[in-house]
């Protein structure tokens, strides 16, 4: 007898990952499908299609359904027994959104399990390409947001970040006023996450908190959708968003159609998937008083918040695991590429020869501070290199020991400094 497991997805930017785990936590299945590579045909880079004004970022609707049929068909012919599948949820890449044609429900209830699914829902989607997190064409949008708040910090206020270009609500505002047809074709308007939840449930899923709260859409102390946000953004969109729900909720059984083509159980359930970086928080377990750092191309610091202060420099978001608790999140663009060139003017490009600098120098750099902003940064926004000795006096240049700390030192301080400006007590 097999033993119950439970599915997590994750439709990321580049692929589609899934990962199976039994009652014990331990991985039993794992596989991904990569879109430029596993799926040709759609012609995307890195998942993506740049727009020639390299502003518009968008991903096709139909590669991310077709991704799904070509990894579900692999875990068929690999044996995966479906049936013991009780639950899943999953993740998807935060600020996308799907457009759903009018009539597209009854389409997506009633989908034939003779078919792969990216067949059947072919003609749903109003617009086919979808505005992903690196479009960053809503420039205009964002300032009228604003504007109609009363102020960028009173909208952070409200929905926990100032108005960005990738957030879903401006991107919203974007088709509206230049294709109010299509918008109005649109009966429905998911996240890429509850957009992967609706087609599991074979309905239109709910978007959750955590993922809504990168929209500048919902009040994030209410819970709900602000209204003045709404109408700054489009006619009628209530509606077309649906109903927030806390991001564990259980949404229902799963369609019959994945029972009748995969065999799975008509008693699993479908629970709310949410945004990637808040399905980051719930999986490394963060608590109170936790700081997770992932170090990358950009930095990115999130943490769990109890009393908040939504500033203009960084997120808001409500917590995925508590609904009435918070996450804060703070992106810095200057990070493992800022690193690396300071290794190798100063470390000869060896990370050791990096490491052994950094210890023989002391905690404090002897009063030596350095800010290091190769591109204009996000948080704060700024651009150069700046270095200032420990009387404050700007100088162009530090032994190369004083530079790699001056970097690390000043880089881990940002941080700091900026997660307690948005209500982090160290």
């Amino acid at each position: 007898m097999a033993a119950p497991c439970y599915l997590g997805w994750d439709f990321s930017t580049q692929q589609l990952k899934v990962i199976a785990i039994d009652e014990q936590l331990s991985v039993i299945y794992e596989d991904n499908v990569h879109f430029d590579k596993d799926l040709p045909e759609f012609k995307t880079q890195g998942g993506v299609y740049i727009h020639s004004d390299r502003l518009t970022v968008t991903s096709p609707v139909l590669m991310w359904v077709k991704a799904l049929d070509v990894i579900l068909e692999k875990m068929k012919s690999s044996g995966f027994d479906f049936s013991q599948v009780r639950a899943m949820s999953g993740a998807g890449q935060q600020h996308g959104s799907v457009y759903w044609k009018k009539g597209s429900i009854q389409i997506l209830k009633n989908a034939s399990s003779a078919l792969p699914l990216h067949q059947s829902l072919k003609g749903c989607f109003s617009v086919c390409d979808s505005p992903i997190w690196m479009d960053s064409s809503t420039a205009s949008q964002c300032r009228a947001l604003e504007k109609a708040l009363g102020g960028a910090q009173h909208l952070a206020s409200v929905t926990g970040s100032r108005a960005y270009e990738r957030f879903t609500g401006n991107q919203i505002a974007k088709i509206y006023s230049q294709n109010p047809e299509v918008y109005k074709q649109t009966e429905r308007i998911s996240l890429v996450s509850s957009f992967a939840a609706s087609l599991f449930l074979g309905a239109y899923a709910p978007i959750d908190y955590s993922d809504g709260s990168g929209m500048n859409l919902l009040q994030i102390w209410e819970k709900a959708w602000s209204k003045p946000c709404l109408d700054a953004c489009a006619p009628g969109l209530e509606e077309r968003l649906g109903c927030p729900v806390p991001s564990h909720s259980v949404l229902g059984p799963i369609s019959p159609y994945y029972s009748q083509r995969y065999g799975f159980s008509p008693d699993c359930k479908i629970v709310a998937f949410t945004g990637d970086n808040p399905a980051s928080l719930a999986g490394m377990r963060l608590q109170e008083g936790d700081i997770a750092i992932s170090l990358g191309t950009s930095d990115t610091l999130f943490l769990w918040i109890q009393e908040p202060t939504p500033a203009l420099e960084g997120h808001i978001l409500c917590n995925p695991v508590d609904s009435q608790t918070y996450m804060a999140l703070l992106c810095f663009k200057n990070g493992s590429l800022m690193r690396e060139r300071i290794r190798d003017e100063c470390a000869s490009g060896s990370w050791d020869e990096f490491s052994k600098a950094l210890s023989s120098t002391d905690a404090g750099n002897s009063g030596n501070l350095g800010f290091y902003f190769d591109v204009m940064e996000i948080t704060p926004e700024a651009v150069g290199i700046h270095r200032f000795n420990r009387d404050n006096q700007e100088v162009p240049r530090f032994p190369k020991e004083v530079e790699i700390r001056a970097l690390i030192e000043g880089q881990f301080m940002a941080k700091r400094i900026h997660a307690e400006k948005l209500g982090y007590k160290v």
